[in-house]
C-alpha cells in the first residue's frame, strides 16, 4: 500500500543521513520513478526533503528537522515491538509485526532477533477468540452495537452494549462496554460471551465513556477471611498464586495460609484441588460446607461404584446363563 511504503520511507530519511532512489527502489520493490513520486508526496505534506545529484548525492532531510530522528530510542523502539508481537499472538498472525518493520526500516539492530522482552496473550481457547476479539475490535472502531448471549454466576441473559474497551487482564479478555438492559457500564469475560454479532444497520453515538476500575479491590472485593493449614509441599503454589507473605511456616512444616477470598463457591473449588494437603480452619461456617461437600462426594462416589458392582453382577450372571444354556443346548445336539 502506498500508504504503508510512504511511512517506511519517512522512517529510513529519519534514520539515515542520506539515500538513493535506486536504494529506496529496491527495498520497497517498486521503480525508481514511483520514488520520485513518493518523495514529492511527502514534500507536499510539509516534509522539508532534500535531493543531491552527483557521486555523494542523495535523498535525505534536511539538517534543521533531525530533531524527530531521536523521537524513539531503540529501548522504546523494542518496547513498542515487543507490545506489537503480543497482539500478534492473539491470533497467530504477522500482521503488527510487519508493521513494526514498516515503521522500523534502516534500524535492524533492535529488528535482528535481540528482544529481551517476549510477551504472549494467546489462550487455550484461541480458535474461539480470535474471532470474537476482531468482531469486538471493529464494532469499537465503527461504533456498531454488539449482542450476545451471557452466561454469569447470576443465570443466562441476552445483553445488548454499545462497545468501549477491550481488555487483557487477569489473563482473560474482556469487554467493558454501557449495557442497554442495565443501564450502566458493565465488563463482560469473552469466554462466557457466546452467538456474538455486532449490528451493521445502527450506530450507537459514543459517550464519554470512563477508563474501567481493573483494581483487584473493586473487581474482586475481599469479605471472606481465610485461613488453611497446607502441607509444605504445597508451598510453591500459595507463592505463584498468592505471594511468600500469604502464609507462615510452623514448626512441624506446614503452612498456615491467611488471605481474603471473594467467593465462597470458588474458595471451595480451589480449596479442593489440593485434595487431602489443605485443612480449611476458618471461617467455620465454611469448614462445614466444605465438610458437607466431601460427604457428598464421598457418598456419590461409594453409590456409584456399588451400582457398577451390581451392573457387572449382572452382566456376569447373564453370561454365565448364556453359556449355560449354549451349553445345554450343545449337549443335545
Amino acid at each position: 500500500m502506498k500508504i504503508d511504503r510512504l511511512i517506511g520511507i519517512l522512517s529510513i530519511l529519519l534514520q539515515k543521513e542520506t539515500i538513493t532512489a535506486p536504494a529506496l527502489a529496491r527495498h520497497f520493490e517498486v521503480s525508481c520513478r514511483t520514488i520520485h513520486r513518493d518523495i514529492d508526496v511527502l514534500c507536499k505534506a510539509g516534509i522539508p526533503i532534500v535531493t543531491k545529484q552527483g557521486v555523494n548525492g542523495g535523498i535525505s532531510i534536511m539538517e534543521g528537522f533531525r530533531i524527530d530522528r531521536t523521537l524513539l530510542t531503540n529501548s522504546e523502539m523494542k518496547d513498542i515491538l515487543a507490545g506489537l508481537r503480543s497482539l500478534d499472538s492473539i491470533n497467530g498472525t504477522n500482521r503488527y509485526g510487519q508493521l513494526m518493520e514498516k515503521l522500523s526500516v534502516g534500524s535492524s539492530d533492535f529488528m535482528a532477533g535481540d528482544q529481551s522482552i517476549l510477551i504472549d496473550l494467546s489462550s487455550w481457547y484461541k480458535e474461539s477468540l480470535a474471532p470474537k476479539i476482531d468482531l469486538i475490535r471493529r464494532a469499537i472502531d465503527g461504533s456498531l452495537l454488539l449482542e450476545f448471549h451471557y452466561y454469569s454466576p447470576n443465570g443466562e441473559s441476552r445483553r445488548l452494549i454499545e462497545p468501549y474497551y477491550l481488555i487483557f487482564c487477569w489473563s482473560s479478555w474482556y469487554i467493558w462496554g454501557w449495557c442497554r438492559q442495565k443501564e450502566d457500564y458493565r465488563l463482560f469475560k469473552l469466554n462466557r460471551i457466546e452467538d456474538l454479532t455486532a449490528n451493521e444497520d445502527e450506530k450507537f453515538r459514543k459517550r464519554a465513556a470512563p477508563y474501567p476500575d481493573l483494581s483487584n479491590e473493586r473487581i474482586f472485593p475481599g469479605g471472606i477471611r481465610v485461613k488453611v493449614l497446607f502441607d509444605k509441599e504445597c508451598k510453591w503454589r500459595l507463592i505463584e498464586e498468592f505471594g511468600s507473605g500469604c502464609f507462615e511456616e510452623l514448626q512441624n512444616g506446614r503452612l498456615l495460609f491467611h488471605a481474603d477470598y471473594t467467593n465462597k463457591d470458588n474458595l471451595i473449588s480451589w480449596i479442593l484441588t489440593f485434595r487431602e494437603k489443605a485443612e480449611l480452619l476458618e471461617p467455620e461456617f465454611l469448614r462445614e460446607e466444605l465438610g458437607e461437600t466431601i460427604h457428598k462426594m464421598s457418598d456419590l462416589y461409594t453409590t456409584a461404584d456399588k451400582h457398577r458392582h451390581n451392573e457387572k453382577c449382572s452382566i456376569t450372571d447373564i453370561c454365565k446363563t448364556k453359556n449355560k444354556l449354549a451349553y445345554r443346548k450343545g449337549g443335545a445336539t
